[in-house]
């Protein structure tokens, strides 16, 4: 088997919690920031297999005080106080400038007094962002690695995660029983900036994938099939896909709470979008698909989930 495929490695719901328990010499005290659904799920996941969360951090300070208080965390209202009270801190983040503000922001940043800490980057970030962060961090004489995911909340909150590793595998390695815990399939992709690359074309690909269900969708129902048949022949043909199975009652239903907002959907498009053109090749569906997103966010319903799309594609909507 390749090298590497060698780290991949499947872990049911119902045997994390046993696995955990026998690990009883990890004693790594584990930070967040940002906790969000995503982040805050993820810790309370990790919590509940018994490691130490000893520090969260949000820009939201409410948020993070209510799950400090629920999981016995600190509540730290400074950035420097998440690396001082862990080992291991997971980040969470909305975007590539929030990533920057929280590692190399003035003043106040995580890679202060950081020496010997490894930081696992989550949220969907350009690939040179994260080589950026991890030159940084190395500077600092930590050591930073992307751990990508490729999943929802609840996936977080179960531990089923599927997570795509960038870094130095001998960093991987000593938080892998950690990751371990948080999915139900772990992948090394390799160097640091990789698992970006790969999460920018899932979720590019996601994405088309929404949109040309919202377009199917939406002429459907102007041509006033019934949906719920389309849906049943989508299933059973060509047009089958993972988004028919977590969107298409949404669409029709018109029932948006986000779960993975279409303002992340351009932003990741947008990502996709520039790693083409560096590679010097034009996508256009993904650039049209962007184009949508886009202009959910222009009507004010960037915050809804990507499914909201289909308010731009079924007759009477907007």
């Amino acid at each position: 088997m390749p090298e590497s495929h060698r780290t991949s490695r499947q872990v049911t719901p119902s045997t994390s919690l046993t696995i955990m328990s026998s690990n009883t010499e990890n004693q790594s005290r584990i930070a967040f920031v940002g906790v969000g659904r995503m982040g805050a799920n993820m810790a309370r996941r990790l919590n509940d297999c018994g490691y130490q969360i000893t520090a969260v951090n949000d820009v939201n300070p409410d948020q993070a005080a209510e799950l400090a208080e629920e999981i016995g965390a600190k509540n730290c209202t400074k950035l420097a106080e998440v690396t001082a009270a862990a080992d291991i801190i997971f980040t969470v983040v909305s975007n590539d400038a929030a990533m920057r503000q929280i590692f190399m922001g003035e003043g106040d940043n995580l890679l202060t007094e950081a020496e010997g800490k490894i930081f696992i980057n989550c949220a969907t970030l350009s690939p040179g962002l994260q080589q950026e962060v991890a030159q940084a961090a190395e500077a600092a004489g930590a050591s930073a690695i992307e751990g990508s995911m490729a999943s929802s909340i609840s996936q977080a909150r179960d531990g089923t995660l599927y997570l795509m590793i960038g870094g130095d595998r001998a960093v991987f390695e000593k938080t892998q029983p950690i990751l371990e815990q948080m999915s139900v399939k772990l992948k090394y992709i390799g160097e640091i900036g990789k698992a970006s690359q790969v999460k920018a074309l899932v979720n590019m690909v996601m994405n088309i994938n929404t949109a040309a269900l919202a377009e199917g969708l939406g002429l459907a129902d102007a041509l006033g099939l019934d949906l719920k048949m389309i849906c049943e022949v989508f299933a059973n043909t060509g047009a089958n896909s993972r988004v028919l199975e977590t969107d298409a009652e949404d669409m029709i239903d018109r029932d948006h709470e986000a779960w993975f907002m279409a303002e992340h959907a351009s932003k990741d498009s947008g990502i996709a979008q520039d790693l083409a053109q560096q590679a010097g090749l034009n996508l256009p569906l993904n650039n049209a698909t962007k184009a949508q997103y886009d202009k959910l966010i222009e009507v004010g319903k960037g915050q809804l989930d990507k499914s909201a799309v289909s308010e731009l594609t079924f007759k009477g909507r907007s």
